[in-house]
């Protein structure tokens, strides 16, 4: 049972209608990059590793320097570790700049994972630097740093 008193509007007739405030402009989107800063990014880095000195070296962290569209963006990641139960790698993080989230990616491994390695696809907002940090079983954290020029941003928030 409908009250006949409440206006009704189809699916189609609000579609046609958003459609077209879209096209004359009435019905703005608003695009705004992200505002993450180097700082966020120090932010995250130290909820996960604390206080730790971390050292240049041991990992070598493999992205393109110059990339076209920040949308995909082949990244690999290797530590210099024997993978032994003595000595191993527990994790690897990610960090980035200025993306909206500053955690790009943390991998926990063990001894049995025969090798400290891995690759995947990242999205990033802006040109800027990417950091890899190992964390080792022995409690000692090692890192690499890449800086990336992005000509064509990703990661843009829509209002």
């Amino acid at each position: 049972m409908t009250d006949e008193s409440e206006p009704h509007i189809s699916r189609r007739a609000l579609l046609v209608g958003v459609a077209g405030a879209a096209a004359f402009g009435t019905a703005p989107l608003l695009v705004r990059r992200a505002e993450a800063t180097p700082e966020t990014m120090k932010a995250a880095i130290h909820r996960v590793i604390g206080e730790s000195p971390v050292r240049q070296g041991k990992v070598t962290l493999d992205i393109p320097p110059l990339v076209e569209n920040g949308n995909t963006i082949a990244m690999s990641v290797s530590v210099d570790s024997p993978m032994t139960e003595e000595n191993y790698v527990k994790a690897i993080h990610v960090f980035n700049e200025k993306n909206p989230q500053p955690d790009i990616i943390s991998v926990h491994l063990g001894p049995r994972a025969g090798k400290a390695a891995f690759s995947t696809r990242i999205r990033l907002a802006d040109s800027q630097n990417v950091v890899a940090i190992a964390e080792m079983s022995d409690g000692s954290l090692w890192s690499d740093t890449a800086e990336v020029i992005v000509t064509i941003a990703a990661c843009l928030e829509y209002n």
